[in-house]
């Protein structure tokens, strides 16, 4: 790997603790590059979905925000707290669907400041087609991927407590 620690530098190279932390060090850090490039897959494979069908009115990340609303009706902060959008992209891409009538928003009776968001009918059928594209992936991916229920099940179990891991991270300041 190209980062470089100056404390893992200056120490000696031949202890086997060394060894396994440096070991443990690279394959972390092939592990953050695959999540990131992962995700950006995901928007590629979105896009090229929307691409064959000449969609060009919404991207891929607005057609994922969809996708992940739903049948719900919630606020942009609890999307965010469900941990799927960072703040600014939330505001902004909800800005624009609803601009695009894929979203219906309404303030809160309870609460002016909140505004309760839901699909229209347009929306629903974007994120019909983002669904549609996850269901032919679920039925070729063991055949062709190589990758079944209980390698998912692996995966899944780890990067959950590797999430816990960096949620106790930012929680307790470690």
């Amino acid at each position: 790997m190209s980062y470089t620690n100056s404390a893992l530098a200056a120490a000696p190279k031949n202890t086997a603790a060394n060894d396994e932390s440096e070991g443990l060090r690279d394959l972390y850090l092939e592990s953050l590059q695959l999540v990131e490039r992962l995700h950006r897959r995901l928007l590629d494979v979105i896009k090229d979905e929307f691409d064959r069908a000449n969609r060009t009115d919404i991207n891929a990340i607005q057609a994922l925000l969809l996708f992940n609303i739903g049948n719900s009706e919630l606020t942009a902060g609890e999307l965010r707290s469900r941990g799927y959008y960072l703040g600014s992209n939330v505001s902004y891409n909800l800005k624009k669907l609803v601009d695009l009538g894929y979203i219906n928003h309404q303030r809160s009776r309870v609460d002016r400041r909140a505004v309760r968001i839901s699909l229209t009918e347009h929306g629903t059928e974007i994120a019909e087609i983002v669904a549609g594209l996850y269901d032919r992936h679920i039925n070729s991916i063991a055949k062709v991927g190589g990758i079944g229920a209980s390698e998912f099940e692996e995966l899944n179990r780890l990067m959950q407590r590797l999430d816990r891991f960096w949620n106790d991270q930012i929680l307790y300041r470690l």
